[in-house]
């Protein structure tokens, strides 16, 4: 038990029986990577120290997927990563190796398939409408024609020049119903109602429970739910207990028969009862580990109803990355933004406020009508209400929308909120505000009021379906807006330091002190001792070390604000006349985040210019992806081509990397190190034991060399057989097999209810110390390195000590032998990013 005698709530750590990862080693499964394949990895993963395999989503998803999370079939395991047998053959490797089975599920949505039989549910839905037996399954109002934006221009185009075509077939997913009349349009694919085939074609067009219409109506017309505002991943109601059962029966079978033996669960925020599903889930599985992937503000707990062990980690991520960024280097990176931007005062909220007013307006504006519409009606149908007027509830709709500094709050219809989470509504109402005259101010109060379950208006209000419909909506359309206008649009836009703009991140905070990183870690352990700390994933915006690199630059930002500028001076001939100033400045630190011509993986024009057209379309300022400027877009991904090839560019950049060199070494070997040991169960992705110039997928998820004379199996080979480390890459690699291999002899200090945490006194902020404890004794210590060069400036530890917990410590990295109690820094870490001991016990040798 913690030393404050808090417990850990029993829902918060697997049932006894029920396995917890120490570690866990990320892979991305597809037809790249099959079952097979991953069982050849299983002894070197085993000999790397992980304890669990990791698996991306398994099941079958639609023709082409290369993430798994477009999920087409809940029954079936992917054939392309070999199929149920393969998974089992790689289930036995594994746990005959000792390994236990990790396995990622989506229960937020399904994928809308090109064809549309590849998913059997929607394509009865689509076919029979109402009368589908899979007519619950999405979150969609059946007794309508469902809206199916697929055409490339408006419907009456696509008749009048004979676009549609009426044939016969056998659908393959459904051979036994024989040959059926189906609706074709190019390679898209839509089942035809029985007794409808012999109509007209454009009255058999009308006739159906869908409807087809030009791609371009989606943002303003959809009527079903999608994830976020992806027309292709259709939401499903998971919250249904028969579309829990049909969606999850196969994943509970494989985890009774032990093949897999814990979850990570995709995108929770989506559903409409997130605990109440989590719960279900935890039930069902028999109190397994479960992971859920949740973006917290910064000062947002995890919902303590929820039934998981704790989160996948990205809150930990980017606590990990601010503790590495020197606060001085804030104004100087600024005011190059500024600079290159154009744009006066450079203030984030505002940057974010307006992202999230496009896609209000934009992609999710037929969310946000849907939702202002159920509340006209309810409103329309109580004779207290009806004066507060559909643009008037619109309105404080959009301004909760935008006063939202978390994904959502957690509401159920018919249950009184908790406290804080009505406070969460209720402090984004107060900011909305501000933004409103008095007569919407008192329309706000309705709303707030409505969305939290209060008596409002009528009696019968409190029961109303469409009450409760706006309950739920309103927070999935909240995390939507966030999702959209915060990481993926202002993330973009914002580019003072794009290492703080990652998944989960907090880039208005710019650094995080030790104190603060602290007091997390000790509530985080408290409460949820066995969630999941990683740095990299399949959706991060950079990998660790691009990172890391970029961290950097806040304790050079005069040096770094210097280079740009010559390197601007240089190029300008080639710099193009239009190229927008926010894509500039992401393309320079993008440039030098990806530096590393020597390294076994370096960028390439194709994989650079990939990215930079893509984060110039999430940026949506003058490109989009659905009005892309191809010329400009040209002359970006051009100007950046020359500059990788450039030899004047590439001597710059190299003298600034060797002027950096023992702080990026430093900061990429600390953050690894702080990764896997500082909480819970850590996570390694698939690669990310050496260094990586990975940026947002699908760049993050290109193969990685295991095998090849060259690859991890070999150099972890020569590193056991006792080669010295010769480069970063094989630095990290020997730094992430030893942390592994340590938390594998010691689990309880790590995970269970044994473990603990406790911060360690120092000096001096530029170390980060803390212990990891077992039953309350200190059983691990961590000392990490920060802010390495302003360190060295103060003319390095001088008189700077730690104070170790009393005994006998030995060296994880190295052959250090020390007592407890004050010790010098220049002794317990000297040169080194980071240190770890563990303790020596009585009959135990020293080293």
């Amino acid at each position: 038990m913690p030393a404050d005698g808090y417990a850990p709530w029993s829902g918060h750590v697997p049932a006894a029986g029920r396995r917890t990862p120490v570690s866990t080693y990320r892979l991305q499964m597809g037809a790249s990577l099959t079952f097979d394949d991953a069982r050849a990895l299983v002894p070197y993963l085993k000999r790397l120290g992980v304890t669990d395999l990791y698996l991306s989503p398994v099941l079958q998803a639609a023709p082409g997927s290369t993430h798994g999370y477009d999920v087409v079939d809940h029954t079936r395991i992917s054939e392309e990563m070999g199929g149920r047998a393969g998974l089992e053959r790689l289930a036995a490797d594994a746990h005959a190796a000792g390994m236990g089975v990790v396995v990622d599920i989506v229960p937020n949505h399904m994928a809308v398939p090109t064809p549309g039989w590849h998913n059997r549910p929607l394509w009865s839905v689509l076919r029979n409408g109402p009368d589908s037996p899979f007519a619950a399954w999405f979150d969609v109002d059946v007794d309508e024609p469902i809206l199916m934006p697929v055409l490339g221009k408006r419907i009456g185009r696509v008749l009048a020049d004979d676009e549609l075509h009426l044939e016969r077939m056998v659908v393959p997913t459904e051979p036994d119903l024989g040959e059926q009349w189906v609706l074709r349009y190019y390679d898209h694919v839509f089942p035809v109602a029985e007794g409808t085939e012999s109509l007209p074609l454009a009255v058999l067009v009308e006739r159906q429970h869908y409807r087809l219409a030009y791609w371009k109506v989606g943002d303003e017309e959809i009527n079903y739910r999608r994830f976020f505002d992806v027309g292709t991943l259709a939401a499903v109601r998971v919250e249904d207990p028969e579309v829990f059962d049909g969606s999850h029966a196969l994943i509970i079978e494989l985890l009774e028969a032990g093949t897999i033996d814990a979850l990570r669960v995709d995108h929770p925020d989506g559903l409409a009862d997130p605990a109440g599903y989590l719960g279900h889930l935890s039930e069902a599985t028999g109190g397994a580990w479960i992971a859920a992937e949740k973006i917290l503000a910064p000062d947002e707990p995890l919902p303590g109803s929820w039934h998981v062990a704790g989160t996948t980690g990205y809150d930990a991520a980017w606590r990990i990355d601010q503790l590495q960024v020197d606060p001085a280097g804030a104004t100087r990176l600024g005011a190059l933004m500024q600079e290159l931007t154009g744009e006066a005062p450079v203030d984030y909220a505002r940057v974010v406020e307006t992202a999230k007013r496009e896609v209000i307006s934009g992609s999710l504006a037929a969310e946000v009508d849907r939702l202002a519409r159920i509340l006209d009606r309810l409103t329309d149908e109580d004779v207290r209400l009806r004066d507060h007027t559909f643009r008037d509830l619109r309105r404080c709709l959009i301004e909760l929308l935008v006063a939202a500094d978390r994904y959502r709050a957690y509401v159920v219809p018919g249950v009184t909120p908790e406290p804080e989470q009505a406070a969460v509504l209720r402090t984004d109402a107060e900011r909305a505000r501000r933004r409103l005259d008095e007569d919407s101010a008192e329309t706000l109060d309705l709303v707030v009021g409505l969305l939290l379950g209060e008596p409002v208006g009528s009696e019968g209000l409190a029961d109303s379906p469409e009450r409760a419909e706006a309950v739920i909506r309103f927070q999935q359309v909240c995390g939507a807006v966030t999702a959209k206008g915060v990481e993926d649009t202002a993330f973009y836009r914002w580019t003072h330091l794009t290492s703080l703009t990652e998944v989960g991140g907090n880039p208005s905070g710019f650094a995080l002190g030790t104190d603060e990183a602290h007091a997390w870690a000790d509530r985080v352990q408290d409460a949820w001792p066995d969630t999941m700390v990683t740095t990299t994933t399949h959706d991060t915006k950079r990998g660790e070390d691009v990172r890391a690199r970029l961290d950097v630059l806040a304790s050079y930002p005069d040096e770094w604000s210097e280079l740009v500028h010559r390197l601007r001076v240089a190029t300008a001939e080639q710099r193009p006349v239009d190229l927008d100033g926010r894509s500039e400045n992401l393309l320079w630190q993008t440039l030098w985040g990806t530096w590393a011509p020597d390294s076994d993986d370096p960028i390439d024009a194709e994989r650079l210019g990939a990215y930079l057209i893509k984060a110039s379309r999430e940026q949506k300022v003058w490109t989009t992806w659905t009005g892309a400027d191809e010329g400009r877009e040209k002359g970006l991904t051009d100007y950046a081509a020359f500059l990788l090839a450039d030899p004047g560019v590439a001597e710059e950049l190299t003298a600034f990397a060797e002027t950096t060199r023992r702080e990026v070494h430093d900061v990429t070997l600390a953050n690894k190190a702080l990764a896997l040991t500082w909480l819970g169960v850590a996570d390694v992705y698939q690669g990310s034991e050496t260094t990586r110039t990975s940026l947002v997928d699908p760049d993050n998820r290109r193969a990685v060399d295991y095998a090849s004379p060259a690859g991890l199996e070999a150099v972890l080979a020569s590193l056991d057989d006792g080669a010295a480390p010769r480069t970063l890459d094989e630095e990290k690699l020997a730094l992430t097999s030893a942390l592994l291999r340590m938390r594998g002899e010691h689990p309880e200090a790590f995970v269970g209810p044994r473990s603990g945490y406790r911060a360690l006194p120092v000096t001096t902020g530029h170390a980060f110390a803390f212990a990891r404890l077992t039953d309350e004794e200190a059983e691990v210590v961590v000392i990490v390195r920060r802010l390495g060069r302003r360190l060295a400036q103060l003319g390095g530890w001088r008189e700077d000590s730690v104070v170790l917990p009393e005994g006998r410590w030995a060296g994880v990295l190295d052959d250090a032998a020390l007592g407890g109690g004050a010790q010098p820094l220049s002794e317990v870490l000297g040169d080194a990013p980071v240190a770890v001991l563990v303790r020596v016990h009585d009959g135990e040798e020293d080293a």
